[in-house]
């Protein structure tokens, strides 16, 4: 996890506190809101770093692989 997503679950983490301790229903009601948001954008910047980091695996696998793909054709034309 990033700063940037330990940060949004922190958020979120502090607007339950404080609407577990609101006696305002509205208040309340704002806090779990921002909880759920703080929570959503936790979870989608986890999954976009996720992608991200598939991506960048697939693509060293495809470079090393055109690496030996290049390899091997310069030692056949050097036989």
């Amino acid at each position: 996890m990033s700063n940037t997503s330990d940060f949004y679950l922190t958020q979120a983490d502090k607007c339950a506190v404080d609407a577990a301790a609101s006696s305002l229903s509205q208040v309340r009601d704002r806090n779990l809101r921002a909880e759920q948001a703080w929570r959503t954008m936790a979870e989608r910047l986890i999954q976009t770093e996720a992608t991200r980091a598939r991506q960048v695996a697939v693509a060293a696998a495809k470079a090393e692989a055109n690496a030996d793909a290049a390899a091997m054709q310069i030692d056949g034309l050097e036989r």
